[in-house]
């Protein structure tokens, strides 16, 4: 790819990325006489190759001359961030955030400046902003701006800061987890300097919201690149996520194993979905070995409990982030179960299946994390890996013989056990587990009249001080 100066190849990709409203957009401003260009990550990815999404421009024009000229073009125009300069203007269906140039004031608070300050200057605009790689501007006619040699670290795949790093992650220190997030998004490494600014400036996360930083981590943990982001960022995410520390170093001593825990779990992140639940449970699903570890007489080492453990740091580390609810109890369901023995059989499933609540996208999910731990070990444990498959084949024969593997999936419901005679209570409750436990076994079929003979033969029996049926244990 060619990103020197203005070359042909380079234009070729912003050309084609642009979309049709952001160049409206841009030809109504500067018909209206306002110097306007797209900016930020439309002109990285674009460049890169990347799938774009959406495009910023940043204009000479004040707020309200944009307003003005945009809604006199036809766009509906929100008013979504005066006091920085920003609207929003919806042109074809498309919306497209138009922000004037500015420089930003002093930042106190270590995340927004205390004011802005108006520019003519596009490259005053891109001199405010973090890192090289964000601070390129394109225009259809007049091409690529890139005053910080942008295009190079793209080139050469770094995150360097537009200026000094100290400097920019003081006066907005989620910076500094944004270039975590752009290592594993990206596959970029943070230059020296900017590395050693974030490393020794992390205690200014303290400053910023927790939504913010679970929002930065979730791209961190679903990026394309995060094994080799993890292990190089880790110093720097500590501050956020310390239950790292324990697994960096921490060797496994068995034969099942060739990684310290933390790049074992880099690799079963790497080798998950990327999506939030499946990488957050690939992430936390061996925190607990460091504290649950003992060595064995002949050396080896062994993690018994470790997945209670797990499951304990993991819930302070999400009450800690504010995860969503349903994020954090499918993601500890899975760390709780990651280590649960499966044989490959509809019996074995269905009770998997009963564990996780009967939640089949779960048991998907779950099967995902046993690949991923598989492929992230010793190369002999590899073939397991194929066993992680084959539950799922056997899940879906499951589903598709309608075995139920659920109180709720019963061909009978607690008004027919009533009508057997059993009293409303807790006995109807006894009942009808007794009947799913001989239904996930395979000794009774799914079938109304079988279920009906069954807890009438094993649940209605008289007991003997008492008036009252009792259903006797069927468990195995």
């Amino acid at each position: 790819m060619d990103m020197t100066g203005n070359g042909s190849d380079a234009l070729g990709l912003l050309e084609a990325a642009l979309p049709s409203p952001a160049r409206r957009t841009i030809d109504a401003l500067e018909e209206g006489g306002y110097e306007s260009w797209c900016v930020g990550g439309f002109v990285r990815d674009a460049l890169m190759g990347r799938p774009v999404h959406d495009v910023d421009i940043a204009t000479a024009a004040p707020w309200q001359e944009a307003a003005r000229v945009l809604a006199a073009a036809g766009a509906r125009v929100h008013e979504t961030g005066t006091a920085h300069g920003t609207i929003t203007a919806v042109v074809d269906g498309e919306p497209i955030e138009v922000t004037t140039f500015r420089v930003d004031g002093t930042y106190r608070d270590g995340r927004h400046p205390d004011s802005v300050t108006f520019v003519s200057s596009i490259e005053d605009d891109l001199a405010r902003r973090d890192f090289t790689v964000n601070a390129l501007a394109y225009h259809p006619r007049r091409g690529l701006l890139d005053p910080f040699g942008g295009r190079g670290d793209l080139e050469a795949g770094v995150l360097r800061a537009v200026g000094d790093p100290r400097r920019r992650f003081e006066e907005d220190a989620l910076r500094i987890l944004r270039a975590c997030r752009f290592a594993s998004q990206l596959g970029f490494a943070l230059d020296e300097a900017a590395y050693q600014a974030a490393v020794s400036q992390k205690s200014l996360l303290a400053r910023v919201s927790r939504e913010r930083i679970a929002r930065e981590l979730d791209g961190f943990v679903c990026g394309d690149h995060v094994h080799d982001a993890l292990l190089a960022t880790v110093d720097i995410l500590s501050f956020v996520l310390p239950e790292l520390v324990a697994m960096r170093g921490f060797e496994q001593r068995t034969p099942y194993h060739i990684y310290d825990v933390l790049e074992h779990t880099a690799w079963v992140m790497q080798h998950s979905p990327a999506e939030p639940v499946a990488r957050w449970a690939a992430l936390c699903h061996d925190m607990g070995k460091p504290a649950a570890a003992f060595t064995g007489p002949d050396g080896v080492g062994h993690f018994y409990g470790h997945a209670a453990v797990s499951v304990a740091l993991a819930t302070g580390l999400f009450e800690r982030l504010g995860m969503p609810t349903a994020v954090r109890e499918a993601v500890l369901a899975l760390v709780r179960r990651h280590d649960d023995v499966i044989e490959p059989t509809p019996r074995s499933v269905r009770r998997a299946l009963n564990r996780l609540g009967g939640d089949p996208g779960l048991f998907r999910a779950l099967c995902a994390l046993k690949r991923a731990d598989a492929l992230s070990q010793a190369p002999r444990c590899a073939p397991r890996a194929q066993l992680a498959d084959e539950l799922v084949e056997v899940m879906e024969r499951v589903l598709a013989d309608e075995g139920a593997f659920t109180v709720r999936g019963l061909a009978v419901d607690g008004r027919a056990v009533m009508a057997l005679g059993i009293p409303q209570g807790p006995a109807v409750g006894d009942a009808l587990q007794a009947a799913l436990e001989a239904v996930m076994d395979e000794r009774v079929p799914n079938e109304p009249k079988a279920l009906e003979t069954f807890i009438r033969e094993t649940c209605c029996e008289q007991a003997p001080s008492s008036k009252e049926p009792s259903c006797r244990s069927t468990t195995p």
